[in-house]
C-alpha cells in the first residue's frame, strides 16, 4: 500500500510538473515577440525544460560556433517514445538498407534561425516546444520531434545586438527608421560570413560539419527550414516551385502538398495570406529544404515575411504593420502543424522512407575519377562526411560518358582511381552530386544550376552504365620525413592546395623558399613548374631549420626529395634568374561597402581556416587613410558600387601603389572600378544592341529576361599554364560562372580564358545572349602596370569555399606572380 502510495505521489508530481513548465514569455520576463532574445537566454530555456520536463525532452550540445556559441538540439517526445528513443533511432536506419521492420513513429527536424537576422524563427521555436510539452502533447504520441532553436547563433546575436542598440523606444514602425536598415556587416550570415543554408551539400562551415554528425544519425522523415524574407511578402510554405530534381520522388511531392493543405486550414481560418509553389524550388542540393529531400526525407522552406528589416514592427507597403509577434506566430503555426501531419501519417512517411533507399535504377551506376591525388583525398574527406561510401579501381579500360569532352568515350583506371558506386544507401545523393548535368524542368531558378563534383575538385571522370569492381580504399601514406643533413636542397611538386597550405607554414616560420619559373629534372626526376625548392643555404641562419621543415611536412603528409646539387641535368639551375625566392607577402583585403559580405567572408575564411596565412582586414571607410606601401597586395573582393568608390583620389593612390611593385587582385565586380582608369587595359566586353523593337507579352518578361543570364553554369576553359598564375594546372579548366559580365582578352598576361566556339555550358543554364557575350573573353589574367600587376579573376575561384579546384588559382595570385 506505501508502495503504490509513492508510484501515485511520483505520477501526480510529474503531472503537475508538466502543468506547471514555465512559458517562454513567463521564463523571459516579457512577452514572447515584444523583444528579440539573446542567444544565451534561448539557451537557458531549453536548459530549463530539459531539467524540468527531462522524461520528454533530451537537449544535446553537438558542437560550438566559431565565437564559442553552442549549438543545440532539443529532442522533444513523448515519455513512452522516449524510454525507447534509442531503438526508434536504430530501428529506422535500418530502413536505410532494408533490414528489420518500419516503425510508427514519424522523425520530424525543425531547423530554426540558419539566417541570424531571420530571426522571428528562433522565438517561435520557444513556444513551439512549450505547446508540444502541453496543449498538443498529443502530437508526440507518434512522434519524435528535434528541435534545433539556432542553427546561426553568431548571426542572431550579431543582429539581435545590432538592434537593440539602434532601434528607438519604443521601436519605430516608420520603414525609414535607423533600426530597418542594418549596416555592411548584417546578421544574415555566420562569422565568417557564410551563408549557413547554402552550405549543406558543401560541409566548409563549423556549424554544418558539426550539425550533419547529427543528421546523418537520424535521417529525418520530414525536415523543415524556417527562413523570412522581404516585409511585403506573405507567408510562403510548401509544395515547392519548380524545377524539383528529377529524383525527388512522387511520394516526397505529394505529401509537400498535403502538408501545404494543413497550414492552409489554419492561415484561412485566421484570414493570413500565404502563396504556394513560387520562387523557392528544388533542384540545388545544397540547400536545407533539398538535402533532406535526396537523402529520402520530406525538406521544406517556411517564409515569413520580416527578415532583418522588419525589427519588432514595420509599416508594410499596404500600409498595414508587421509585427514580431504576427511573425512568430505564423511560425508557431506552421511548426506545430508539420509535427500534426506528419504524426497522423507516421506508417506512410515510414513505408516510404523504406522505399525510397530500395534500389534505384539510375542510368549511371559507376563515377570514376582520375587525376590530382590531392585532389581526390580532399574529394573522399567530403564524401566521408556525407557518409558516402566509395572504393579504389582495379586495373581497366572503361567506356561511358567522359565529362571532359561531354561525349562517350574510354578511360583507363587503375588503383589510384576513386570509384563511387550507386548501389549504396545514398545511391540519391551520389547522382545528385556528381551526375555530369542536372536536367532542368524550368530554367528560371533560385540559385546554380551546377555543381557535379568533378568539375569542382578538377578530376578527370567518367559516368559508367555499369557497375564498376573496386577495391577497399585505402590512403596514401606518407612516411615520416629523415631528412639528410648533407643535402643541398629538398623539393617538393606545386600542384594542388595542400602544398600551398605547406607553403604558407613555412613561409610563417620563417623559412625561406624558392620556387621554378621553367620545368627542370634533376636526379632522374622531373619537376614542373611552380616545383619549390627549401635550400639549405637558404637557411643557414635558421636555428631549427631540419627539424621545423620535417615537423611541417610531416603535418602537411609532404614528401620532400633531397638533392646533392643545384646542378640540373635539364632546365635551370637553382642560381638562376628563373628560379626565384617566393616572398612572404604581406596581404590587405578591402571589407565593407562596396564589397560583397559573401565574397569578402569566402577569402576570410579561405586565408584563415583554410590556407592558414594572415590577412589584415581594412574597411572602406578608412582605405583612403592607410599607409598602402606598407602591404604587398590588396584584394577587391566581388562587389557592387566600386565605380562610385574608387573616386580619382583613390584610384591615383593605387594606381601609385602598383606602379611601385604593388599587386592588386581584382575579383568580379571589383573589376569595373578599373575600368578605363588611370591606364588599367581592362576592357568590357558588350553584346551589340539589336535597334529594332520586339514587343513582348507581359507574361513572357521574367523568360525574356534570363536569355541574358547565367545561373551557376560551367564552362570549359582554356589556360596558358606557362604563367605563374596557372602553375600546378592543366591545359584546360572548369570554371563555375555565376553572371554574364564579360571582358576582352588581355594583348598580354591572359591565362585563362573561354575560347572561340567554347561558350556553351558543359553543365548548368547559360542564356542564350551571355553565351554570346561571354564568347572569345578573359576568366583569369594579369596586367604588368609598371613594377606591379593587376590580377583580374573574373570568375570566382573560392566560390562558396567548395570549388575546389580554384583555390590554387588564388594560392598561385599570391604566391607565384611577381
Amino acid at each position: 500500500m506505501r508502495q503504490l502510495s509513492l508510484l501515485l505521489l511520483i505520477i501526480f508530481t510529474c503531472s503537475l510538473s508538466a502543468q506547471h513548465l514555465k512559458s517562454p514569455s513567463e521564463f523571459l520576463g516579457y512577452e514572447l515577440g515584444t523583444q528579440f532574445t539573446r542567444h544565451h537566454e534561448v539557451v537557458d530555456y531549453y536548459q530549463y525544460l530539459a531539467d524540468n520536463a527531462p522524461d520528454r525532452v533530451q537537449l544535446l550540445e553537438y558542437g560550438k560556433t566559431n565565437e564559442r556559441r553552442p549549438l543545440l538540439l532539443a529532442i522533444v517526445t513523448s515519455v513512452e517514445n522516449m524510454d525507447n528513443l534509442e531503438n526508434i533511432r536504430e530501428v529506422h536506419l535500418k530502413s536505410t538498407t532494408g533490414e528489420g521492420t518500419t516503425i510508427d513513429k514519424a522523425i520530424v527536424w525543425l531547423s530554426y534561425n540558419v539566417h541570424g537576422n531571420e530571426s522571428a524563427s528562433t522565438e517561435a521555436s520557444m513556444q513551439t516546444i512549450f505547446e508540444l510539452l502541453t496543449h498538443k502533447s498529443a502530437y508526440l504520441e507518434h512522434t519524435v520531434v528535434l528541435i534545433d532553436p539556432c542553427i546561426n547563433p553568431d548571426g542572431r546575436d550579431r543582429y539581435v545586438n545590432w538592434y537593440n542598440q539602434y532601434k528607438n523606444t519604443p521601436n519605430n514602425i516608420d520603414p525609414n527608421s535607423k533600426e530597418h536598415h542594418e549596416g555592411w556587416w548584417n546578421g544574415r550570415s555566420n562569422h565568417y560570413m557564410f551563408d549557413l543554408n547554402r552550405d549543406w551539400a558543401w560541409l566548409t562551415q563549423i556549424e554544418s560539419q558539426n550539425r550533419l554528425k547529427v543528421y546523418n544519425k537520424w535521417l529525418p522523415h520530414v525536415h523543415v527550414d524556417f527562413h523570412e524574407q522581404g516585409i511585403n511578402s506573405p507567408y510562403y510554405f510548401a509544395p515547392a516551385a519548380e524545377p524539383y530534381h528529377e529524383v525527388i520522388t512522387p511520394f516526397q511531392k505529394e505529401f509537400q502538398t498535403t502538408i501545404g493543405k494543413n497550414h492552409a486550414k489554419y492561415f484561412d481560418a485566421n484570414g493570413w495570406f500565404y502563396f504556394t509553389k513560387e520562387v523557392f524550388d528544388l533542384l540545388y542540393p545544397s540547400y536545407g529544404d533539398t538535402y533532406p529531400m535526396y537523402n529520402g526525407g520530406i525538406g521544406m522552406t517556411y517564409e515569413q515575411g520580416g527578415s532583418g528589416r522588419a525589427g519588432l514592427g514595420i509599416i508594410t507597403q499596404i500600409g498595414d504593420t508587421l509585427t514580431l509577434k504576427d511573425r512568430v506566430a505564423h511560425h508557431i503555426t506552421t511548426g506545430l502543424s508539420t509535427v500534426e501531419v506528419a504524426g497522423k501519417n507516421a506508417k506512410k512517411l515510414n513505408e516510404e522512407f523504406k522505399k525510397f533507399y530500395t534500389y534505384k535504377d539510375y542510368t549511371y551506376k559507376s563515377y570514376v575519377l582520375n587525376g590530382n591525388a590531392d585532389n581526390i583525398e580532399a574529394l573522399t574527406e567530403l564524401l566521408d562526411k556525407h557518409e558516402i561510401e566509395y572504393g579504389q579501381g582495379k586495373a581497366a579500360t572503361l567506356k561511358g560518358f567522359r565529362y571532359g569532352t561531354g561525349k562517350t568515350g574510354s578511360m583507363k583506371i587503375d588503383h589510384n582511381s576513386l570509384v563511387i558506386s550507386t548501389d549504396q544507401p545514398k545511391s540519391t545523393l551520389v547522382k545528385v552530386l556528381l551526375e555530369p548535368t542536372t536536367k532542368l524542368s524550368d530554367s528560371v531558378t533560385y540559385d546554380i544550376t551546377a555543381w557535379s563534383l568533378p568539375y569542382a575538385y578538377g578530376l578527370k571522370a567518367l559516368a559508367s552504365q555499369s557497375l564498376v569492381p573496386k577495391a577497399p580504399y585505402t590512403r596514401k601514406k606518407i612516411p615520416k620525413q629523415t631528412l639528410d643533413k648533407k643535402a643541398y636542397a629538398y623539393l617538393t611538386e606545386w600542384h594542388s592546395f595542400k602544398d600551398a597550405r605547406f607553403l604558407a607554414e613555412l613561409l610563417e616560420n620563417k623559412i625561406k623558399v624558392r620556387h621554378s619559373y621553367k620545368p627542370f629534372s634533376l636526379e632522374g626526376k622531373s619537376y614542373d613548374r611552380g616545383s619549390l625548392i627549401i635550400a639549405k643555404g637558404d637557411n643557414k641562419n635558421h636555428p631549427l631549420f631540419l627539424e621545423s621543415l620535417g615537423k611541417i611536412a610531416d603535418k602537411h603528409k609532404i614528401s620532400l626529395t633531397a638533392v646533392s646539387t643545384g646542378f640540373v641535368e635539364s632546365g635551370k639551375d637553382f642560381g638562376s634568374h628563373y628560379v626565384q625566392m617566393t616572398k612572404k607577402p604581406k596581404i590587405a583585403i578591402l571589407s565593407g561597402k562596396p564589397t560583397s559580405t559573401l565574397q569578402f567572408g569566402e577569402i576570410w575564411h579561405y586565408f584563415e581556416q583554410q590556407l592558414h596565412y594572415p590577412i589584415t582586414v581594412i574597411d572602406s571607410d578608412y582605405l583612403g587613410r592607410v599607409d598602402l606601401p606598407e602591404y604587398d597586395i590588396l584584394i577587391l573582393p566581388n562587389g557592387r558600387g566600386y565605380k562610385n568608390y574608387l573616386d580619382e583620389y583613390k584610384m591615383a593612390d593605387i594606381e601609385n601603389w602598383i606602379s611601385n611593385g604593388g599587386k592588386l587582385i581584382a575579383m568580379g565586380g571589383a573589376i569595373k572600378g578599373l575600368l578605363g582608369e588611370n591606364g588599367f587595359n581592362i576592357k568590357a566586353k558588350e553584346i551589340p544592341q539589336d535597334s529594332s523593337i520586339n514587343l513582348q507579352v507581359f507574361d513572357e518578361t521574367e523568360r525574356e529576361s534570363i536569355k541574358k543570364n547565367i545561373t551557376g553554369a560551367i564552362f570549359k576553359t582554356k589556360v596558358d599554364n606557362t604563367h605563374p598564375l596557372a602553375f600546378g594546372y592543366t591545359d584546360t579548366y572548369f570554371t563555375l560562372k555565376n553572371g554574364s559580365d564579360a571582358y576582352a582578352y588581355l594583348t598580354n598576361g591572359s591565362v585563362v580564358y573561354l575560347e572561340e566556339n567554347k561558350n556553351t555550358p558543359v553543365a548548368g543554364f547559360a542564356g542564350s545572349l551571355a553565351q554570346q557575350k561571354i564568347a572569345n573573353t578573359l576568366v583569369f589574367g594579369v596586367e604588368p602596370h609598371g613594377s606591379g600587376q593587376v590580377i583580374y579573376m573574373v570568375d570566382n575561384p573560392l566560390f562558396r569555399g567548395f570549388w575546389e579546384n580554384g583555390k590554387l588559382f588564388f594560392a598561385n595570385a599570391l604566391f607565384m606572380v611577381d
